[in-house]
């Protein structure tokens, strides 16, 4: 069996590539392992599908830390708004939320998935599900894909779109790293992003914290100096293993790398970003001014969460009990200081397996950026998140597939 372009796995990028290359005149083969294509699509965005982001190109680049700006060349041939239209002119209408994140104004991921099913059987792509790869073979003018079954397909082009190891349960086993080595290619150093971050300090094995939400407050990764790497403004949970939520899982790729140097990590919350600690201080000294004998865990009640301003009484060694004009000028200038500046140590995170995304993959380096064709062997592309690149969540991951994945197959059609 032969085909112009054979697409190795069907998510996001391997969709897209398909259809890609079959628009672009190319008989295509994509092939699945799974009974389903687009699983991780269909899960995204809590099963809504957060299909790409609204924002202006270079803000889409900032979110993808995690070699972003390698996508610049790919974005002046197909980029996010670009996503938009493809989807809309198939008739997915599309809906802005919070920070530019564009879902199906149907709410639902299966209008996405399905609409692109629809594109490949319209481009008389062949699609082949429960048929995984056992092997890829390259030569000077053919490639040849084998698969478990025992079929063997020829190719002018492969396009390997099998994604990194991150959520295994939609298919993602990091199979495609081997064949990439085959042709020459470096595999850089794999390593969970979007992920869950582990700490060992007391009170989170003791579990004081356990379910506490804080809202808008800043997070910030010290590195040994004790200077801020990256700082993000969202919210946060205190877990029993450790800390997640939205603030952390952006932190912790710079964490995880920090970790590769160092066997612990220092994370420092400001609960109250908008307010700097003498203006904190301030308000202390008011609230106690106004009810001087009340205990200072009523009268300073709504300044930050209950539970963490009796956490960070208890951590300075203040009776919350305390009446407020008992309470010295230094405690309160601790306090004020707390609530700006509590810092503590994360030593790890959770597995690969629980990672929304897997950092590193086929080197950059070794890749054509307007293209995604090898630089070592010829006729042969990557495209999603078995590249290394990777980026926050909220679009900005599937905006990287689906562009990858657009060039991928286009060019490999033209190959």
């Amino acid at each position: 069996m032969t085909y112009d372009v054979i697409v190795i796995g069907g998510g996001p990028s391997g969709l897209m590539a398909a259809i890609s290359a079959a628009e672009h005149g190319a008989h295509t083969l994509l092939l699945e392992k799974g009974k389903k294509l687009g699983k991780k699509l269909a899960i995204s965005g809590g099963g809504r599908c957060n299909v790409t982001n609204r924002l202006p190109e270079d803000e889409v680049i900032k979110h993808i830390p995690g070699n972003g700006k390698f996508l610049y060349s790919a974005f002046s041939v197909f980029n996010n708004y670009d996503i938009i239209e493809f989807f809309e002119n198939l008739g997915v209408a599309l809906k802005e939320e919070d920070h530019g994140r564009m879902f199906p104004a149907s709410n639902s991921a299966a209008s996405v998935v399905n609409t692109l099913i629809d594109q490949l059987n319209k481009l008389q792509v062949e699609v082949k599900l429960n048929s995984p790869v056992k092997a890829v073979d390259y030569g000077e003018t053919v490639h040849k894909v084998y698969g478990e079954n025992g079929d063997v397909y020829e190719t002018k082009a492969i396009v390997i779109a099998v994604g990194g190891k991150a959520v295994p349960h939609t298919g993602s086993n990091g199979e495609g790293y081997p064949w990439a080595k085959k042709a020459g290619h470096t595999i850089t150093t794999l390593f969970p992003t979007e992920v869950p971050l582990t700490s060992k300090e007391s009170f989170i094995k003791e579990r004081i914290l356990q379910g506490l939400a804080l809202r808008d407050v800043a997070v910030s990764v010290l590195n040994k100096k004790g200077k801020s790497i990256i700082t993000h403004r969202m919210d946060m949970l205190f877990t029993h293993f450790g800390v997640s939520g939205p603030a952390i899982l952006r932190c912790s790729q710079f964490v995880v790398k920090e970790l590769m140097k160092e066997q612990a990590v220092t994370l420092q919350i400001d609960a109250l970003p908008d307010k700097n600690q003498e203006k904190i201080r301030q308000e202390i000294n008011e609230l106690i001014h106004n009810n001087p004998k009340r205990a200072i865990k009523n009268s300073l009640k709504g300044l930050i969460p209950e539970r963490y301003l009796q956490f960070l009484l208890d951590t300075l060694s203040i009776d919350e009990n305390l009446q407020g004009n008992h309470l010295s000028k230094e405690n309160v200038r601790a306090l004020a200081q707390a609530i700006k500046q509590f810092s503590f140590k994360v030593d790890g995170s959770l597995p690969m397996e629980k990672a929304f995304v897997t950092g590193g993959g086929v080197s950059i380096n070794e890749i054509v950026p307007n293209t995604m064709q090898s630089k070592l062997m010829d006729r042969l592309f990557f495209c999603g998140e078995i590249l290394d690149i990777h980026g926050y969540t909220g679009g900005y991951n599937i905006t990287s597939a689906l562009v990858t994945g657009r060039l991928a197959g286009m060019n490999a059609a033209w190959s």
